[in-house]
């Protein structure tokens, strides 16, 4: 396999890995609130409660699935294919006698897949005032028959996948073999493939395991920052140069943050460092096993402080005690590496660092402290491809609500990113809102994104009305300084100020044909006038020859791109706030304005 196809092959799986971690990550706080009510108040628990123990149950069987099942459907089409998707995975838990973790993680994206296809078959061929019938309908039914055969299909597949998945687990423990799963699991960490392997692959298994013995071992095994610390306490004592330096800050956010990629561009910059963090992970995992320890639910992110929250009753000694002995292993083990290898310059940990960037798509917050020399900045934007995306937008302060850090997760170093950007605003005193969220979750109206130049395209699919703005760092870009002085350049009167306050939405824009790819009508529920003045507008489109796909949704689900948004004046100001990159036009009555006669005549003059 060439070089190129291996990058492809590896990007397909951390994107299918990225897929299976989205469907559970926007779900943790459920699981972790599921994970301490069992902690605190099963029979075994810390605070035994009979009365608000019987929340377990119900929570693992039935909430827990359909959280995931509406979101994976979510993920595919939106609300509609979270209802249907919640709704599948119904019939997947009543068909099994165990918790459909897995059976919700397939149902629920499938079902989103139907039902998005199911409104493509009926788009545009409905009747005027029959839009709501047959949305509600295509929905309820697909919806049903999903269900059924989640019921006598997924459920039953899924059960026996389960079964077997938790058999082998139980042959591994009592083979005192599942240390030597570490020796897969530290590699596929450094290839960014520790949230697939841990929230689509260990945790499901683990949630069954806890629900009959209170606990899992499971959680332990790919969230166990003591092989990372290890590794980094080695190089604040035998390191050279920069990764001295860097190394105990390191650690400290690692094994207290619990952002493990922080230690990733140190095994990248001596590969045989991995030896140290499978020793560590055997090692710990060995213990936890030799003690019987495990935790309630997962600890997200991997921190001890986490970490010592979700532990079992009487497992807290057990637990500490396989972190230390994993970070006292993988210690001595990089410590014997470093002191045999050849003296580390900076540029073995800046390459180390871009190579990790190219694996991950996203930056270590070590990497801010690596890559300080001009250089080696020069040449990261060098090798950047996403063009004018490294040049800060000519923009103002009024025209800028929010400011997005997007990478895959959310977390980790891009929320490092936003918050030193909110402290770099804070002193210029600018008052815009800066935060961070999966590159997934970005709403439509957000103004600016900044985004990791290997992930900067996936977000331009994903909002391509907002500036992206892409960057080789997020901790040490130049980017933010150069914004700020954008901002502060530029203060004074918004250009857009001016048309979103005089009134203007109820005249329609000068526009032509080939401008307007989509015109939709918003309401609150984006079904009945709203559609039937959609519905009004296809036909005089289609009188006079005008070739624009009109259609109908919720404010709250319009796309980034729409052209043109069609409202009643009470919600008119709401759709600006969600797309303000639209021409808006508001109406007294959806169906029968005089808007509609005046856009047809603009088109058919613009020809």
């Amino acid at each position: 396999m060439s070089e190129k196809q291996q990058a492809g092959f590896r990007a397909r799986v951390q994107k299918f890995g990225s897929f299976l971690s989205s469907m559970i990550m926007p779900n943790i706080g459920a699981f972790i609130a599921w994970g301490l009510i069992t902690a605190l108040f099963i029979p075994d628990g810390w605070f035994p409660n009979e009365d608000l123990a019987e929340m377990v149950g119900p929570m693992i069987t039935y909430l827990l699935p359909l959280l995931i099942g509406f979101t994976g459907g979510r993920l595919v089409h939106g609300l509609r294919g979270g209802v249907v998707g919640a709704t599948a995975t119904m019939g997947v838990i009543v068909g099994a006698d165990i918790p459909m973790f897995l059976g919700a993680m397939v149902i629920g994206p499938f079902s989103g897949l139907v039902i998005k296809y199911v409104d493509k078959l009926f788009e545009g061929k409905v009747k005027s005032g029959f839009e709501m019938l047959i949305n509600n309908f295509t929905a309820g039914i697909a919806a049903g028959i999903l269900a059924i055969i989640g019921y006598y299909v997924v459920g039953p597949v899924m059960a026996g996948l389960t079964n077997i998945l938790g058999s082998a687990v139980e042959f591994l423990i009592g083979a005192g073999l599942l240390p030597l799963v570490n020796v897969f699991i530290e590699p596929a960490k450094i290839l960014f493939l520790n949230n697939a392997i841990n929230h689509g692959i260990l945790s499901p298994i683990a949630v069954d395991q806890t629900q009959d013995l209170g606990k899992s071992i499971l959680f332990l095994l790919e969230s166990n920052p003591g092989p990372g610390l290890g590794v980094l306490l080695a190089f604040t004592i035998f390191g050279k140069g920069v990764s001295r330096q860097t190394a105990p800050g390191a650690a400290i956010i690692h094994f207290f943050g619990g952002i493990h990629e922080i230690y990733f561009p140190y095994i990248l910059s001596k590969p045989a460092l991995l030896l140290a963090v499978i020793a560590g992970g055997v090692s710990g995992t060995a213990t936890f096993a030799a003690l019987g320890v495990g935790l309630t639910a997962t600890p997200s992110p991997g921190s001890i402080i986490a970490i010592g929250t979700l532990t079992a009753r009487g497992d807290l000694l057990g637990v500490i005690a396989g972190v230390l002995i994993a970070a006292l292993a993988s210690f001595l083990v990089a410590s014997l590496i470093l002191k045999l290898s050849k003296k580390e310059d900076e540029d073995d940990l800046n390459q180390a660092t871009a190579q990790m960037e190219q694996m991950k798509g996203k930056k270590s917050s070590v990497s801010s402290q690596l890559t300080k020399d001009e250089g080696t900045q020069e040449a990261s934007k060098e090798q950047a491809s996403s063009g004018n995306t490294e040049e800060v937008p000519s923009v103002r302060e009024g025209d800028i609500d929010r400011i997005i850090f997007a990478c895959d997760a959310g977390m980790g170093s891009s929320a490092m990113g936003a918050s030193l950007l909110k402290n770099k605003f804070k002193k210029a005193g600018i008052s815009i809102d800066v935060t961070n969220m999966a590159i997934n979750d970005l709403p439509s109206d957000v103004d600016i994104v900044i985004t990791h130049k290997d992930l900067t395209e996936r977000a331009m699919q994903r909002v391509p009305g907002a500036h992206h703005i892409s960057v080789d760092n997020f901790l040490n870009s130049p980017r933010y300084d150069e914004l700020v002085n954008e901002l502060q350049n530029n203060e004074g009167p918004s250009e857009n100020e001016q048309p979103e306050t005089s009134g203007n939405t109820e005249e329609v824009p000068a526009v032509n044909e080939k401008e307007i790819d989509r015109i939709i009508f918003a309401c609150d529920a984006g079904m009945g006038s709203s559609a039937m003045g959609a519905s009004l507008l296809k036909n005089k489109f289609k009188k006079a020859g005008i070739h624009i796909d009109v259609t109908n949704m919720a404010i709250n689900d319009l796309p980034s791109d729409v052209d043109i948004v069609i409202t009643h004046k009470d919600l008119t100001e709401r759709a600006m706030q969600r797309v303000p990159g639209a021409h808006h036009i508001s109406v007294d009555n959806f169906l029968n304005s005089p808007r509609y006669d005046e856009l047809v005549n603009e088109l058919k003059e613009d020809e």
